[in-house]
């Protein structure tokens, strides 16, 4: 197996935005990458043929995360491509069907979003985790991270998206109990906080954020891109926090800071 002592890790969401910028990060860090995918093949290959131009080496792997049968397939993929699993990060995630005022939304696209955005990576992490232990202590790999990427979304409310403020919220709590729960496995656990990223997602609203953001909404007044949050990642997949775990990392432009 081609570059077997080399970590290997799954980025849920891999095809696109920040899971794009990610996954690029990684595989120039050194690191063997699993492009998740749900259904878009194209923009997969496009991430690999990113990951090549950086020497690195990685495969896409279709599978939608809040299918329990699906998340098995992810990590069955892990260990029968790569030999390994050192490295979990709980990327995919999407918007409500549409932007609802909270005494409109639907039940439809709350069970959407939760079920992808929180139920999903929940129960994958379960799944990673226990893999990531065996391997421990079989001594193939050293430890193991999982990232989760939320959103500045987890405390600024949007009354007109709070199925996804809940998503993100909850993948707060979520980090800070699987960050507990696997400190003594050898298994760090933390939270990135991305702000305002230029993404597919943001695009149908770039209008609205590029006036705030010119107006003072965060101290660094641009976007941030999905290589911001990359660089993110991998100094923490680099091991430049030993001594932390259930770490919240905010790479929102300042947006968090309180100011009169």
């Amino acid at each position: 197996m081609p570059d077997a002592n080399k970590p290997a890790v799954l980025v849920t969401g891999g095809s696109r935005g920040i899971g794009r910028g990610i996954c690029v990060s990684l595989a120039m860090n050194g690191w063997r990458v699993g492009v998740n995918f749900a259904g878009n093949a194209a923009a997969a290959q496009e991430t690999l043929d990113l990951i090549q131009q950086t020497g690195g080496s990685g495969e896409a792997v279709q599978g939608d995360v809040a299918d329990a049968p699906q998340r098995k397939q992810l990590v069955d993929f892990m260990l029968s491509r790569f030999g390994r699993f050192d490295a979990l990060i709980n990327n995919a995630g999407v918007a409500p069907e549409s932007r609802e005022d909270l005494l409109e939304a639907s039940e439809s696209s709350y069970d959407r979003v939760m079920g992808i955005n929180l139920k999903g990576p929940y129960f994958l992490s379960q799944l990673a985790a226990r893999e990531m232990i065996a391997q421990i202590k079989a001594k193939k790999i050293a430890h193991g991270y999982i990232v989760n990427i939320s959103s500045v979304s987890a405390y600024a409310v949007s009354v007109n998206r709070g199925d996804y403020c809940l998503s993100k919220s909850g993948m707060a709590m979520m980090t800070k109990l699987f960050a507990a729960r696997l400190a003594g496995e050898g298994i760090a656990v933390h939270e990135v906080r991305p702000g305002i990223i230029a993404t597919d997602m943001t695009g149908a609203v770039k209008e609205k954020y590029d006036k705030l953001i010119a107006n003072g909404l965060q101290p660094i007044k641009r976007w941030g891109q999905p290589e911001d949050v990359g660089a993110c990642v991998a100094s923490i997949l680099r091991g430049d926090f030993p001594y932390s775990t259930g770490q919240v990392f905010d790479v929102d432009g300042g947006f968090h800071l309180q100011r009169l």
